[in-house]
């Protein structure tokens, strides 16, 4: 049986995006190219906003299919967090922050119920990582992989990329951005923002070289204003631009905001090559500004995905207040540090059963093509208590669920 501290850990990890949904999202205004609306190579952008999307069961039974694959005991059953990263030989690294290991069991489950099911003394890590190749997933890297920094702290990967070991260098690594959470008490029970790291995997082993603290943020002392970046990257003209939230509370700040920061092109393992918009420019101080959101009325998601399509960014997060337990919105600006515009259109993926929320829309490039973009989305048990029982009882519940969407203008 798992002691008090693993039972405590279970409750937390399973239980985090669910307050986070609850507590997070956007609402912007949304409007054509003004005159502060240029890329910054000086050329005007034009608004992007979702066409139209479907779901994408190929992509969503794959998981399925390798989740209850019971060959093996140590591998990947479910989790949340999805991020990916492809890779120089064609694999395709898809990154995870709380992780259900174990083996699955055919149903029915102990209750009776037609589901899949996983024994309540499952392992449950705070990352993982599996890899694809050809669309299929193939294997689970040992679980974690990024180790704890301390004792109650933990480290959740967010975006990744593969860039120069340093600037102009032929060889090439793997970075993965991570967030440092603490435990903490109500209304921290999803973890207390502690610091922002880069860890850097050789290729093409994907061994842990090292991880380099990028902005600690332990001395700010409120905890709803401390900043992690690295929720999403955009690639574009030799800078690498990470986008990062603060945790927004309830009471008083309902959304997050929004922040960008920008590192040259094999710099991202270097903290002195970071440089954190501060409202104005560019600086390598940190002290960084918002670019999106005013904490009451406008916001967004502390994890939300930028992608760069036609010259235009695009911003997707869950909508404002109850509506983001179920609607993913995006917004557009021409540059990465706005203005930004929306929300521009929403719509519902599928949920599995009642009970069940979505959250973390993250976009996927490396498997986007002819005009489509694939987004994932997360999906968990509303209610934080029993959220693990609920989690083992049916295992398909606890999984990525993908989209493919198109972009164009608004209608």
């Amino acid at each position: 049986m798992p002691d008090d501290a693993a039972r405590a850990r279970q409750r937390t990890g399973t239980g985090i995006a669910v307050v986070l949904a609850l507590v997070l999202g956007a609402l912007l205004v949304t409007g054509p190219p003004q005159d502060g609306d240029r890329r910054p190579d000086g050329g005007a952008c034009s608004p992007r906003t979702v066409a139209s999307w479907s779901a994408d069961p190929t992509l969503t039974s794959e998981f399925a299919r390798y989740g209850d694959d019971a060959a093996r005991t140590d591998d990947w059953t479910g989790g949340d967090g999805t991020h990916s990263v492809r890779l120089p030989d064609g694999r395709l690294l898809w990154l995870f922050s709380d992780t259900y290991l174990g083996r699955v069991h055919r149903p029915p489950n102990p209750v009776g119920e037609s589901s899949a099911w996983r024994d309540a003394t499952a392992p449950l890590v705070r990352n993982s990582a599996v890899l694809m190749r050809d669309g299929r997933l193939e294997r689970t890297l040992p679980a974690p992989l990024f180790p704890d920094p301390a004792p109650d702290r933990w480290r959740w990967p967010v975006a990744a990329r593969v860039e120069p070991r340093s600037p102009g260098s032929a060889e090439r690594v793997v970075r993965v951005l991570l967030w440092v959470r603490g435990a903490g008490q109500s209304p921290w029970i999803y973890g207390v923002p502690a610091a922002t790291e880069v860890a850097t995997l050789s290729l093409p082993d994907l061994r842990l070289e090292s991880v380099v603290t990028v902005l600690d943020q332990r001395q700010v002392p409120d905890p709803s204003r401390r900043v992690l970046f690295g929720t999403t990257l955009v690639e574009e003209e030799g800078w690498t631009y990470v986008f990062g939230g603060d945790d927004g509370r309830p009471a008083s700040r309902p959304a997050s905001h929004a922040y960008a920061a920008r590192v040259p092109e094999g710099g991202l393992a270097d903290p002195a090559a970071w440089e954190y918009w501060n409202g104005s420019e560019w600086q390598t101080r940190a002290r960084p500004r918002p670019v999106l959101g005013d904490g009451r009325r406008t916001g967004v998601g502390s994890a939300f995905s930028v992608v760069r399509a036609d010259g235009t960014y695009v911003l997707f997060t869950m909508a404002a207040g109850a509506a983001g337990l179920t609607t993913v919105t995006s917004y557009w600006a021409c540059s990465p540090t706005g203005p930004w515009h929306g929300p521009a259109k929403e719509f519902r993926p599928a949920l599995p059963q009642d009970g069940t929320a979505a959250y973390n829309p993250q976009a996927h490039p490396e498997l986007s093509d002819d005009g489509r973009l694939v987004l994932s989305y997360d999906v968990n048990w509303l209610e934080t208590a029993g959220a693990a029982v609920m989690l083992s009882r049916n295992v398909s519940l606890y999984r990525p669920r993908f989209v493919t969407i198109r972009l164009g203008p608004p209608r």
